[in-house]
């Protein structure tokens, strides 16, 4: 079963698929676990609150409009390698809220 890691699939093959991803302000994702090493380009940017699957508060993680996060699995948790992020830890299954006053939306790719 594939984990809806975003909105919706806008493209698949088999190497990569291709999420669009969107939240309004207040809004959360539902648990969900990430199985691959992802990157994401920020549309409009916004504060994303992290609660890990026992919803725990594990920070905010800010996302600048036009920002690219590059991130790889390792064991159960997810380790940004790009900035900006670069070297925060989250864990792999997780929900996010946006914490802004703004809609959220980008572009996320998983590496299959």
């Amino acid at each position: 079963m594939v984990q809806k890691v975003g909105s919706d699939v806008v493209f698949e093959n088999d190497k990569i698929r291709v999420w669009n991803f969107e939240l309004r302000p207040g809004e959360s994702t539902a648990m969900h676990t990430h199985e691959h090493d992802y990157l994401w380009y920020a549309i409009s940017g916004a504060p994303l609150q992290i609660y890990d699957e026992n919803e725990k508060d594990r920070g905010v993680l800010d996302v600048p409009t036009g920002a690219v996060f590059n991130l790889k699995i390792v064991g159960d948790e997810i380790e940004v390698l790009s900035e900006p992020g670069k070297g925060m830890r989250a864990p792999a299954r997780h929900r996010a809220v946006n914490a802004g006053k703004d809609p959220y939306r980008e572009v996320l790719i998983e590496f299959k």
